[in-house]
């Protein structure tokens, strides 16, 4: 599947450990920021993703 539009984490700048998401019709690609292009993609659903969206900012992992 080819992934397009690739978005980097807003909090990118202040830290390297993070994640990008890119975008393909009905699925999210998410990748290390630090590989970039080289990185492995996990590829879900984009249903799932919104759901584990929400989910972080109710703050359902926080620690």
């Amino acid at each position: 599947m080819k992934f397009t539009n690739w978005r980097k984490s807003s909090r990118s700048i202040q830290n390297d450990n993070c994640v990008e998401v890119g975008f393909a019709p009905g699925r999210i690609g998410i990748r290390d920021t630090k590989l970039g292009e080289s990185s492995p993609i996990l590829d879900v659903d984009g249903a799932a993703f919104a759901a584990f969206v929400r989910r972080v900012q109710d703050g359902a992992f926080d620690i």
